[in-house]
């Protein structure tokens, strides 16, 4: 006599929605927060609109630069993730597509959807496509990580702790929600599939440093695409006179957006605004001049290409890339 098969754990239809209507709402209120915000200051954000309408045009156009220069560093990221050769230019349209989605979509569902869907579009088997994802957003974490640990190294005290005490119970805190976290995912019953999940991604990233060009368009892509981003808001302080050393705003970007990617808003919008304008006030810039420096970062990452990477993003569909 054989024994039942034992019943697979699915996510439903009904699951999946009720999932996607919590997440829009946590977005949502998040969103009004803002809004509400914006209202309080608005002021502050007329004089930083203000100053930023005279800022230096030249600093501005090559922050523009950078941020056309991102697409491309994160398509050559994604190449270095896969064992295959992707065609390079549908890659940096698909690139530019999947950021319009992400401000689209919360907690960057729209990029991963859009950058899945093209690999599978390549004939990348869907478990494939997936880990070659993940491979990218590893090597991405590990570069702002080494970045931030050598950028606090050259700008001592930026990310000082103000209180030991304080500091000391950050620390246990952090061991402590490390380990119950650890102690969920083992009692959890789908941790032999994310065991193998887990398994699939790092046997990936040890192919992609068999093959040295891999291993160099994967890390060199991730930290070019950091690299610009910090570039972008570096230029947009030069632009408004910003007494801030370009270290010390590349440090301030990194810490500020890593903490933001905690809250799950389209794009980081609200959550990364907020976070930079608090760390650009906690090094001593005026309310209204940080307000600029974050209109001219958004202006020139979100707003301006927000269109054209729709537009793409429709194109790519209709063709069939996506």
């Amino acid at each position: 006599m054989t024994a039942p098969p034992t019943p697979t754990r699915t996510t439903t239809p009904a699951t999946r929605r009720r999932h996607a209507y919590w997440q829009s709402a946590l977005t949502l209120v998040v969103l009004v927060a803002v809004v509400c915000l914006v209202r309080r200051h608005w002021r502050v954000l007329a004089r930083g609109a203000g100053q930023l309408a005279v800022a230096d045009q030249g600093w501005l156009l090559v922050a523009a630069t950078a941020a056309l220069g991102t697409w491309v560093c994160s398509a050559l990221a994604q190449q270095g993730a896969v064992p295959q050769r992707l065609p390079g230019g549908r890659l940096v349209a698909a690139q530019l597509a999947a950021s319009a989605a992400n401000h689209v979509l919360p907690a960057g569902l729209g990029a991963g959807a859009v950058n899945l869907r093209f690999l599978m579009r390549c004939g990348l088997p869907v478990g494939r496509s997936a880990s070659a994802l993940a491979v990218k957003a590893t090597a991405g974490v590990v570069v702002r990580i080494v970045l931030i640990g050598v950028l606090a190294a050259v700008c001592p005290g930026v990310l000082r702790v103000p209180d030991i005490s304080l500091g000391v119970v950050g620390v246990v805190g952090v061991v402590l929600a490390v380990l119950v976290l650890v102690t969920v995912l083992l009692n959890c019953p789908l941790w032999p599939r994310c065991r193998r999940a887990l398994g699939t991604v790092l046997t990936d990233i040890r192919a992609v440093h068999v093959r040295p060009h891999r291993a160099a368009a994967l890390w060199g892509g991730s930290l070019a695409f950091a690299a610009l981003n910090c570039l972008v808001l570096i230029c947009v302080t030069q632009a408004v006179e910003l007494p801030l050393s370009p270290a010390r705003v590349a440090l301030l970007y990194l810490a500020a957006s890593s903490a933001a990617a905690l809250l799950p808003t389209p794009g980081g919008i609200g959550s990364l605004d907020a976070a930079l304008v608090f760390a650009l006030t906690a090094s001593g810039t005026t309310a209204s001049a940080a307000a600029s420096v974050v209109l001219g970062y958004r202006l020139l990452t979100v707003w301006l290409p927000l269109i054209p990477g729709l537009l793409v993003l429709g194109v790519l569909v209709r063709r069939k890339a996506l």
